[in-house]
């Protein structure tokens, strides 16, 4: 039978029914018989889905594109005859792959601990006696126990209850705590049965009596989570993008090599065996060994710095993914809000009271001190402060740790409770001077709660608080300014214009009231509807579940960066556009979308929708679910965030899943890409920032190497055409000490680079924008790379003129080219530590940003300095490498060469800077 229609068919029938169908009773299952249904049903626990094994993940880091080409490229090295550098290569590709395996290896540590949460018990009925048991053994036709704080381990039929209110936020997404009875009504939204409760949810007051029909991957969160399962990941952009690179590097690579090779045999005269090793050289001096490494460290580096700012990534490439982030659909309730209910306007007859977080300010113009109890110079605003603290059953509890106080009870009423103590009022005072003699609690038929105290020697005090509708209704008198006089119908005009104009602004109002009543009352036999009748209307209290603080500046980080935010909400369309606009997410002329309006969409109706501004309200799992889907056949790139069970199928979906640590269930966490530790969006908007800079530093490193195979290949190019006539300036040995030795670390330190200042006041990039882009293109071969081509030839030809050339034949062996070569390779060393300081920004000063800065890179240019002063000195390194002993006035020529080459594309930048057209 399908879920819903076994959903209606318990909340629909009786009691009674509900036992028989479940073969229990009010005294519960026997310990033997939940036993026999333990073994039957299973656990009661939401299974995870099959993990991926460690050796599946293990061996997943030597098997992408880039590495398999890594594999390939030592091969040829060790078949071309250099053994060292085919074994180079391969270690450089196995330390990648252990270093990429531990980090996501410790990230899902840091995700299991986030997750691991202490054993949760619940209180059951076993043959007529309560019992304490694990939750995980309860099973169908248990019936067990529930109060305030408890969190409800199963979905159930309530077969008794007192004031019960739940929190269902986890799985709808609605901040405001639904009402809960034993009689059927099926209430507004998903999940809303008056008589049902869920697994997963709390209960925010009162207490009940329930029997469970469904536990574990039975309930509706179970089913959610199933959904979440049966999704595969979609390849992150950047596994995508690389894998593009490779096929692009590779194409180039062997397109040189062929090019080497027929010019080899054609122009020099090389026998085949020769030019194939030649040709073998030149493809693999073409491949950027170092590339794979720099993103694993790009990727890592982001992901230490993301964890400090509260963001911890489980798969290192979700961080690339949240800088090419283009929407982001985001949940309201414990995401953009603080899902704390809060009190703003305190509304009398005779005034209005907006409250501060000191005080209250009357109609915008007076501030009252808290301090001086104020509401007691208001005789309206004293009884609305005492109605609202003492008609309450919540209770908040501080935190000695000096964190966020402990609600016991509802947040609507908490909220009440927050607002009389911020006025200085003592609730336990109050009630030993007026002790509640009786409780008529609150319903969903009524929507209305009252409490009778002790008033003097010969009256008792009727206090009452609901909904506006409902409570207004029990009124015919009203006071102001202390005075009661009936109430007329401009009265009534006036306090619904009040209604109305809070809810338009996302507000929700609560009516309070009272009555006095003689002594010669029966308080314990009056009925409810003589009790609640003839009330006096005292006023309004309005609250709404607050914004964070930190929102309003991430949403427009947000709108600088070109992302847009959606928010995708189980609240009310009213509330969710009011946050909206408030917080500067949409325009007051966003399109608001119901979930029952999102059924009747086709996904091209949708589609177009999702192109405008758009907020959606009331919608179930599977809508957010296609809210998401269709974000993405439009192109976009998704992140989708969330802390319900009901969010999970959307951030598994997501390109980019985000789920709140805090306040997260464990279904959202394990479907997400990404935690939240501390629930703070704004964490969302740095952690792009990062991925942003991650993306810029890939590339940053691709300008940087890429730079290098053009003054590389020039000497090979001018000795192939030249038919031999000009020798080789510069060996294969040397082409590759520059590639896997010299460029290396420089190249590391460009992936620890932080973010460009200007990098959040760009658009995203777009997807058919690739690593290997024009502008990288022209950058590194036709601006870097020739220059470096011009100054490291130039070497070459000026140590031969020295010796006499032209009028001597270019060295062809001998010490005069040991120099020669050894002065082209020097050349390209320097003008690389020029390259990697000009890689480090776009089109922002390299001293603006500061020029040492970068530590990593420092290192890198040190390390590479005394390598290759090393292979100038070493005897035996010198034959293999082809270098000799350089003169002072050479290296004092090679130091100086940074210096011109910096200061030049400073200029450049400076140009691109004020003048974007250049």
């Amino acid at each position: 039978m399908d879920e819903n229609k076994i959903r209606e068919l318990y909340a629909q029938n009786e009691v009674q029914q509900v036992f028989t169908n479940l073969q229990s009773s009010s005294s519960g299952l026997s310990d033997e018989e939940a036993a026999e249904r333990l073994k039957k049903y299973g656990a009661n626990t939401i299974k995870k889905a099959a993990a991926e094994s460690e050796w599946k993940t293990f061996f997943k880091n030597f098997s992408s594109m880039m590495a398999i080409l890594l594999w390939i490229s030592g091969l040829i090295a060790i078949v071309s005859g250099t053994l060292e550098l085919g074994i180079a290569i391969w270690l450089v590709n196995i330390i990648n792959g252990l270093f990429s395996f531990w980090q996501e290896r410790a990230a899902k540590r840091a995700t299991d601990a986030l997750n691991n949460m202490l054993p949760s018990y619940v209180e059951v009925i076993r043959s007529g006696k309560k019992k304490q048991i694990n939750s995980k053994d309860l099973v169908p036709g248990d019936v067990f126990v529930l109060q305030a704080g408890n969190s409800i381990p199963a979905d159930a039929r309530i077969i008794s209850a007192s004031s019960m209110q739940v929190d269902q936020s986890a799985l709808n997404g609605e901040s405001v705590p639904e009402s809960k009875t034993v009689k059927y009504d099926p209430g507004e939204g998903s999940y809303a049965e008056s008589n049902l409760v869920y697994s997963g949810t709390t209960v925010g007051a009162g207490t009940a009596r329930a029997i469970a029909f469904a536990t574990g991957m039975n309930t509706e969160f179970g089913r959610i989570a199933s959904l979440t399962q049966k999704q595969t990941k979609t390849t992150s952009p950047l596994t995508a993008e690389l894998n593009r690179l490779t096929k692009q590097i590779s194409i180039i690579a062997i397109a040189i090599g062929l090019i080497f090779f027929i010019a080899a045999i054609f122009f020099v005269k090389y026998p085949l065996a020769k030019a194939s090793i030649f040709a073998l050289g030149m493809i693999v001096a073409f491949i950027p060994e170092g590339l794979l490494p720099t993103v694993t460290l790009s990727l890592a580096q982001g992901v230490k710095r993301m964890a400090k700012k509260h963001a911890l990534v489980k798969e290192l490439n979700s961080v690339e993914t949240l800088g090419e982030t283009t929407v982001i659909c985001s949940d309201k309730t414990g995401t953009l809000t603080q899902n704390q209910m809060t009190i703003h306007y305190l509304w009398t007859p005779a005034n209005e009271y907006h409250v501060t977080g000191n005080g209250y300010v009357n109609n915008g113009q007076i501030e009252l001190n808290t301090k001086q109890l104020w509401y007691e110079e208001n005789l309206d605003l004293r009884k609305l402060v005492q109605i609202a603290a003492l008609d309450n059953d919540t209770s908040v509890q501080p935190n000695k740790k000096g964190g966020k106080p402990k609600i016991l009870g509802t947040p609507t009423e908490a909220s009440l409770i927050v607002m009389a103590q911020k006025a200085g009022f003592d609730k336990q005072k109050a009630l030993v001077k007026y002790p509640r003699l009786r409780e008529l609690p609150f319903d969903s038929d009524r929507k209305r709660m009252s409490t009778i105290h002790r008033w003097d020697d010969t009256h008792y005090i009727v206090l009452t608080k609901g909904s506006y509708s409902d409570t207004i209704k029990q009124c015919d008198r009203i006071q102001v300014n202390g005075k009661i006089r009936p109430m007329t119908e401009a009265d009534r005009l006036r306090a619904k214009k009040a209604n109305a104009d809070y809810a338009s602004r996302g507000l929700r109002s609560m009516a309070l009231a009272y009555k006095i009543i003689d002594h010669d009352v029966d308080v314990n036999k009056i009925n409810i509807a003589d009790a609640e009748s003839n009330l006096v209307f005292v006023g309004l209290a309005t609250m709404s579940d607050p914004p964070r603080p930190e929102i309003y500046d991430a949403v427009k980080r947000c709108h600088q960066a070109k992302i847009r935010i959606i928010m995708v909400t189980g609240d009310s369309k009213l509330t969710a556009k009011a946050v909206a606009v408030q917080i500067g997410l949409t325009s007051d002329k966003a399109r608001v979308i119901s979930g029952n309006e999102l059924d009747k969409m086709s996904d091209e109706e949708l589609r177009h929708a999702l192109k405008d501004e758009v907020i959606f309200a009331r919608v179930a799992p599977e809508q957010k679910y296609r809210i998401v889907k269709n974000c993405q056949a439009n192109g976009e790139v998704v992140a989708s965030t969330g802390d319900g069970v009901n969010d999970a199928p959307a951030l598994k979906q997501a390109d980019i899943g985000i789920a709140m640590g805090m306040t997260g269930t464990d279904v959202a966490k394990d479907a997400a890409n990404m935690i939240l530790t501390d629930d703070n969006f704004a964490s969302i908007v740095a952690a792009i920032e990062e991925g942003r800079a991650v993306y810029s530093n890939i590339r940053k490193f691709l300008t940087y190497i890429l730079t290098s195979n053009v003054p590389e290949a020039i000497p090979s190019v001018l000795f192939l055409f030249s038919a031999g006539l000009i020798p080789l300036p510069m060996t294969v040995m040397q082409i590759l000490t520059v590639d896997l030795g010299t460029d290396m670390l420089p190249a590391l330190g460009l992936g620890a680079e932080a973010a460009d200042p200007d990098i959040m006041k760009q658009p995203p990039r777009k997807r058919s924008e690739h690593l290997l882009n024009k502008g990288v293109i022209i950058k590194a071969f036709c601006w870097y790379g020739l220059l470096s081509s011009i100054i490291s030839t130039a070497a070459y030809f000026f140590v031969n003129y020295q010796n006499g050339w032209p009028n001597v034949a270019l060295a062809a062996n001998g010490s005069i080219y040991m120099r020669a070569t050894t002065m082209v390779l020097g050349a390209i060393v320097f003008t690389q530590v020029a390259n990697v300081l000009n890689c480090r920004t776009n089109t922002v000063s390299v001293f603006k940003k500061g020029l040492f800065k970068n530590k990593n890179i420092w290192y890198g240019i040190i390390f590479e300095i005394i390598l290759f002063f090393i292979l100038t000195v070493t005897p035996g390194i010198q034959q293999v490498f082809n270098t000799t002993i350089l003169t002072m006035s050479d290296w004092l020529f090679l130091f100086l060469l940074p210096v011109p080459l910096v200061l030049l594309d400073e200029l450049r930048k400076w140009l691109m800077y004020h003048h974007k057209n250049i």
